[in-house]
Parts: structure tokens; C-alpha cells; sequence
């Protein structure tokens, strides 16, 4: 998830994590690099044509989760090219020319990219380069030469599972170094960072693996034959997650309208929405919520306001906590009838529904409302005590929720909120 109120402290720190991931890569292809032109490219046509893979996959590169650029056809083509073990090519290619085919490949993709102004990650980019060489010299060490594509099975089932080995240490090394990157950007706990990465790469990864094993295999037997047999069901998939990208951006721009209503209508003042759902997020990062509890955690931030369109006048500059608890709770009811007819905003409506409970008469005693809604209640409240024309101090602010731990407020989210806050976040 991305935060609207990073600070600049944790904007560098992204910052130098990325450094050390571009120079690692770069350090290691320009070895291999110098390598490989010292010992001479072996068979070229395949070098050439998964090059070629490589950098056009990096090209139509894209975004699904807000989180990283995916681009299955360069990651399937790199893996693909190390695990080439056949009678289609006299000599396989070794670690340091699978490492400088696959880093220039990837240089030539992103530069197009960069010269039309597209979006493109060096960083995301350099570390799929990283789990290439990683996966490679796995490959190498535990797969002996002589063991090729031959029509045995004596030969197949051995050099299947190396193959699944190398993928699979690929994946790890990646979400190891993704969980890393998350936690310093967004001070998430590492453990619940690597449980996001890791069912990320069970979803997404192995089949961009198993891709590669099926074109490793398909090219060393059939040769150049087999790599469009191969990539075109992988265009298709490529489409179909562009499409779900877009639909994706359309629904986040639809909240978001919705969302500015209540500002537009005077019940919350300007940016307030944004405001409480930057927290709300920052605050469910810290817990370490799943990314799908993530998202509906800030819809249902950017829409906590939307039932106070239905009180017959609004708070002044927005502050909801000068409402009594009847009104507030009635706006809550009606806020989540109103996103109930979306009709797949249901998780979010739950969350919204419990939003003004008091924790000691609501989820103190009913383990069914969800955490996020004792999220929303303390967000909300920090934004009305700190947020733009309050005038309060964020430690006035933090005293004044203090005061209400256990009662009107959920103390484990007040304790992040003071860790949250600790580390600098300002609106």
C-alpha cells in the first residue's frame, strides 16, 4: 500500500535499499559481463531469442497490486534461458552469461520505457535479475552436466526437480528481499511482510516459474520452435491482469469520488477523507494486516464520512466527535447501508457499520468486528484533533485519545498509533 504521509526520513531510507539492490545487480552483471566476453558467447541464436524474450517482457511491464511492476514474459524467458538442458543446443549456457544475457536484456527493455516516459522500477527490475543469478547458480551447482533432456526418465525426473528447486530459490530470495524493502518503507513487521510476499509468489511467481520450466524443456528438445508455443499463453494471461489493473484503477477512482462527496457537501473538510485513510493505512501496516484487509481497510477510511450526508446538517469543519454517540453511530448505520448497495463493498460496509462503536461495547466483547473498524475510530479521531485548522499538537492529540484507551478507543491500535506517530508521521 502507498502512503500518502511518508516522511522524508523514510523516503531516504527507500531510497538507499534500492541503491544497495541497483549496485549489487550491477556489480554482479558487469562480472559476468566481463566474463563472458572474455570466454565468448556460446550458441547465440538462443542467447539472441530469450534477450529478445527478456526485453520485450520488461517493456510491457505493469501493475496490478500498487505494490511492484509484474512482467511475466521477461521473468519466464530468464528462468527459461538458465534451465536450457537438451539436444537442441551442443552446450548449455553457464552462470555468467545466463547473469549478462538476462542483465543487458533487462536494460534494453526498461530503456524504450524510460525514453516514452512509461512507468518502470530499476529497483523491482535489478531484483529480478538477482533472483535469476540466485536460481542459476543453484541450477548449476546441484544439476550435474550430464544431466540433459534425453527422452529418459532417468534423466527427466531428476533435472524436473532441479528445475522446480532453482525456480522455488528464485522466489524465496525475491520475497526475502521484497519483505525487507516493505518493512523500510512502510514499517511493516518482516513476518507478516514475507507472508505477504511469499503468498504473492504462490500465486503469481510459480506460475511465471513453471512457465520457465516448460519453456527450458520445450526449447532444449524442440529448439527456437518451442518458445512462441510457449509465450502465447502467457500474452493472453498478460492481457487479462492489464484488464484487471484497469478495472482495479477505475474502482479506487470511484471510492475516491465517493469519498469527496462528504467534502464537496460540507460534512468533512477539505482532504480529510485522504487524511484519515493515510493514517488508517500507515496504522494497518504496523499491525501488519494481509493486503486484502489493507485495502478495504482504506475504502473503508475514505468512506467512514459518507452516512453523515443523511443528518440534517454537518458538523462544523467536519468534526464528528461533536456529535452526540446516537448520531454518530446513526451515520455509521447509514454509511454502510449505502456502500451495501455497491453490492461488492460488503467487507467494507462491516468495517464502516462498526466504525463508532466504543471499544468497550464493541469488539472488547465481540471478537466478529473486525480490527479495522477500531482502526478507522482512532484515525479519525487523530485527524479531527491533528489534522488541517485543529491547531493541536500530535502529543495533545495522542494524550487526548489516551484518555479513552479501553473505553471509547482499542488499546493495541492506540499503542500503534503512538509507534506510528513515534516514527514520524505527519499528515
Amino acid at each position: 500500500m502507498i502512503l500518502a504521509g511518508e516522511t522524508d526520513g523514510l523516503e531516504s531510507r527507500k531510497l538507499s535499499s534500492g541503491v544497495v539492490i541497483v549496485v549489487a545487480c550491477g556489480t554482479i552483471g558487469l562480472i559476468a559481463l566481463f566474463i563472458t566476453a572474455r570466454r565468448g558467447l556460446t550458441e547465440w541464436p538462443f542467447a539472441l531469442a530469450f534477450g529478445l524474450l527478456v526485453a520485450v517482457g520488461e517493456m510491457v511491464q505493469f501493475r496490478v497490486d500498487r505494490s511492484r511492476n509484474r512482467a511475466p514474459i521477461a521473468t519466464s524467458a530468464a528462468l527459461g534461458y538458465m534451465m536450457l538442458r537438451g539436444p537442441a543446443l551442443q552446450v548449455p549456457p553457464d552462470l555468467a552469461q545466463i547473469v549478462a544475457v538476462t542483465g543487458i536484456a533487462t536494460l534494453l527493455g526498461i530503456l524504450p520505457r524510460a525514453v516514452a516516459g512509461l512507468g518502470w522500477d530499476l529497483v523491482i527490475s535489478s531484483r529480478r535479475v538477482l533472483s535469476v543469478a540466485c536460481a542459476a547458480a543453484v541450477f548449476t551447482l546441484i544439476t550435474p552436466d550430464s544431466l540433459s533432456w534425453n527422452g529418459s526418465w532417468t534423466h527427466a525426473l531428476p533435472l524436473a526437480s532441479t528445475m522446480l528447486l532453482a525456480v522455488l530459490s528464485a522466489g524465496i530470495v525475491d520475497a526475502v528481499v521484497g519483505a525487507g524493502q516493505t518493512t523500510e518503507r512502510y514499517n511493516r513487521p518482516f513476518p507478516a511482510a514475507l507472508r505477504d510476499e511469499l503468498v504473492v509468489m504462490g500465486r503469481i511467481g510459480m506460475a511465471m516459474a513453471i512457465s520457465g520450466v516448460l519453456l527450458a524443456a520445450g526449447t532444449s528438445l524442440l529448439g527456437l520452435w518451442a518458445p512462441p508455443l510457449v509465450i502465447v499463453p502467457l500474452l493472453l494471461t498478460q492481457f487479462a491482469f492489464r484488464r484487471f489493473a484497469a478495472a482495479q484503477r477505475t474502482y479506487r477512482a470511484t471510492v475516491r469520488s465517493m469519498a469527496r462527496s462528504t467534502e464537496i457537501a460540507g460534512f468533512s473538510s477539505p482532504g480529510q477523507n485522504a487524511r484519515t485513510a493515510s493514517l488508517a493505512v500507515a496504522l494497518g501496516n504496523d499491525l501488519g494486516l494481509r493486503p486484502d484487509r489493507m485495502e478495504a481497510l482504506e475504502y473503508a477510511a475514505l468512506l467512514s464520512g459518507v452516512g453523515q450526508l443523511a443528518l440534517a446538517d454537518p458538523s462544523p469543519g467536519g468534526a464528528s466527535l461533536l456529535r452526540n454517540r446516537e448520531e454518530r453511530q446513526r451515520a455509521a448505520e447509514i454509511g454502510a447501508s449505502v456502500i451495501e448497495r455497491s453490492g461488492v463493498l460488503d467487507h467494507v460496509a462491516e468495517i464502516v457499520r462498526h466504525s463508532n462503536d466504543p471499544y468497550r461495547h464493541g469488539r472488547a466483547n465481540n471478537s466478529q468486528i473486525p480490527v479495522e473498524s477500531g482502526i478507522v475510530n482512532v484515525a479519525l479521531a487523530y485527524e479531527q484533533l491533528v489534522g488541517e485548522g485543529t491547531g493541536q499538537s500530535p502529543d495533545k492529540a495522542m494524550e487526548s485519545i489516551g484518555l479513552g484507551i479501553g473505553a471509547e478507543y482499542d488499546p493495541v491500535v492506540v499503542e500503534s498509533l503512538r509507534r506510528v506517530v513515534g516514527r514520524g508521521f505527519r499528515f
